[in-house]
């Protein structure tokens, strides 16, 4: 599977950006996509992640509510919906594949297989 997420860039807070991650390879091996986010000297976390046949979605409590996951299996695409952006959503988005993850597992990046180039979001005050 590879994987390749667009649609970063520079936002000012409060504003919105979708991020796309479109999927190529053996995609109907995905059990669950998710999105994971790196600051600057930060560890790497977990932000939402979709059931890839079922739409079933999962969120950090930390975006829960402003970001909104979805798929498109038509197009083999996740995307990411970022609204009411904040300084603190700075980091470089990387969107990932866990062919046999289980739901406990979902919000380890440990659990992803597969793993985009990343894309950088940055959120000015």
């Amino acid at each position: 599977v590879q994987l390749q997420a667009s649609g970063g860039g520079l936002v000012q807070a409060g504003g919105s950006l979708r991020l796309s991650c479109l999927a190529s390879g053996r995609t109907s091996s995905s059990r669950y996509m998710g999105w994971f986010r790196q600051a600057p000297g930060r560890e790497r976390e977990f932000v939402a992640a979709i059931n890839w046949s079922g739409g079933h979605t999962y969120y950090a409590d930390s975006n829960k509510g402003r970001f909104t996951v979805s798929r498109d299996k038509a197009k083999n695409t996740m995307y990411l919906q970022m609204n009411s952006l904040k300084p603190e959503d700075t980091a470089v988005y990387y969107c990932a594949s866990a062919p046999s993850a289980i739901l406990s597992s979902i919000r380890l990046s440990g659990s992803y297989s597969y793993w985009g180039q990343g894309t950088q979001v940055t959120v000015s005050s």
